[in-house]
């Protein structure tokens, strides 16, 4: 094997640097590789080149042919994510909800947040309510004939670009995008009422609906669209309002055509169990479209034979009587509470308005034996009224029974859930009933099921 000496090695350096400069600081590397080559035949080390590879790659070669490989690398493309769009919305509707009744909870929700937008907007810009002066209220109303159910609120509706960013984009976030607005601007303060935070309540429309219309007109612009969507559909379509029967001053006018199998929602009384269920303490006036009647007394005839007496005949008499009707009508009727007593001073609740909400909670006819009123801060805040029913459960698999649903949770008085299994309660606890409120406990996505939490 052949060895190198010092001085052979200084000479190729020499060599490699003197080429190097006669390129003007420009590196040839294929000549360099066959000057090296010849100048280790000249030096007699030709065994020793394949060892040190410096015609064939060597050591320093392979160094900078990586380098320069590397560097000469075309640059990565990026690309999206796609998604099937009308799969997308399936995932979304049919997944994360598991109750088909909280449609109505996240649409009147969606209205309520659009109430609480215009009433902040209006304190530092009065001139947003001119020229449409209506109260800031929720109206539901069915047509169980046809499978309609329409949601009118009188909120701060929406433009056209808005239409496409909000309902047009999956899990985009109207009110989100507000409360950071807030935020960013310091003038949100404390008492915010807005309810969504994840861009997808409107969705869940298409639990019950198969076509979702929505008409809106925002104070922000002159004129007034609408944006339609079909389940299962990965497109819509927003025109310009333009038949004036259907022109409203502002707001947002929600109509759904209800599926074949839901057209049950579109009965006036189970709309108006559901409000009384789930959005019972919304900040805003909810009213239901409701079949009403009252007693009048009208006027009938009535033929009366009078048998014959002593061989004679009498003609029959007629006479006027009267008689009481029922007459039928459709009006609107207020079905929620607008103030839970829970967010008023104890000082403030008499022992009877306690005793008649807790009858009415949880249709009891007794007063309960005892109440307590009262408001945790810290980590979590939280209101909440507890009661000790006047009549034990009826036996020790009662008293022991996990799922009573005694405690219902409210997140902004909004319902969430009455089944949490012991959660709340130890089970020997679990005859206790009451409400809880908080405005800051974390909820998932659907707003059904609470995330880890202290509570």
């Amino acid at each position: 094997m052949h060895r190198l000496s010092r001085r052979s090695v200084s000479a190729v350096l020499r060599l490699r640097h003197r080429t190097s400069a006669s390129d003007s600081g420009t590196y040839n590397d294929a000549k360099f590789r066959l000057y090296s080559s010849g100048t280790a035949r000249r030096l007699g080390v030709v065994g020793t080149s394949q060892s040190l590879a410096f015609g064939d790659g060597s050591a320093f070669g392979r160094r900078y042919e990586s380098t320069a490989t590397a560097s000469a690398s075309p640059p990565a493309e990026k690309y999206e994510y796609q998604a099937e769009v009308s799969r997308l919305m399936d995932l979304i509707v049919n997944s994360l909800y598991s109750n088909k009744e909280v449609f109505l909870r996240e649409l009147i929700s969606n209205a309520s947040d659009a109430l609480d937008k215009l009433r902040f907007l209006s304190v530092t810009d009065p001139e947003i309510l001119k020229g449409a002066e209506m109260d800031l209220d929720i109206r539901i109303q069915t047509d169980k004939d046809n499978g309609i159910v329409t949601i009118t609120d009188t909120g701060i509706g929406m433009t056209r670009q808005e239409l496409v960013d909000c309902l047009g984009t999956i899990a985009q976030s109207g009110t989100a995008k507000f409360l950071k607005a807030l935020k960013d601007s310091k003038d949100s303060g404390s008492d915010s009422n807005l309810i969504g935070q994840f861009g997808v309540g409107f969705y869940s429309a298409f639990l019950v609906a198969d076509r979702v219309v929505v008409s809106t007109k925002s104070p922000k612009s002159d004129k007034q669209y609408v944006w339609e969507g079909k389940a299962n559909s990965s497109s819509y379509s927003i025109r310009e309002e333009t038949d004036p029967e259907k022109l409203i001053p502002r707001g947002t006018h929600l109509t759904l055509y209800l599926k074949n199998d839901d057209k049950g929602f579109a009965h006036p009384e189970r709309i108006q169990r559901l409000v009384k269920n789930y959005s019972q303490f919304v900040s805003f006036p909810i009213y239901t479209w409701q079949e009403k009647g009252y007693t009048k007394e009208v006027e009938v005839d009535e033929d009366l034979a009078e048998a014959k007496k002593d061989g004679e005949d009498e003609k029959a008499e007629k006479q006027k009587k009267t008689k009481k009707v029922i007459e039928k009508y459709w009006d609107w009727e207020l079905t929620n509470e607008t103030q839970p007593i829970w967010l008023r001073s104890p000082k403030e609740v008499s022992t009877e308005e306690y005793n008649e909400f807790y009858k009415k909670t949880f249709n009891e006819y007794l007063d309960p034996l005892a109440s307590s009123h009262f408001t945790t801060e810290g980590e979590v805040e939280f209101r909440s009224i507890l009661y000790v029913p006047a009549v034990t459960p009826m036996g020790k698999d009662d008293m022991l029974n996990p799922k009573t649903k005694n405690i219902r949770l409210y997140v902004k008085r909004v319902f969430i859930s009455d089944d949490f299994d012991g959660e709340l309660f130890p089970r020997y606890l679990s005859f206790i009933k009451g409400v809880v409120d908080s405005n800051d406990l974390p909820l998932n996505v659907s707003r059904e099921i609470l995330q880890e939490s202290r509570i």
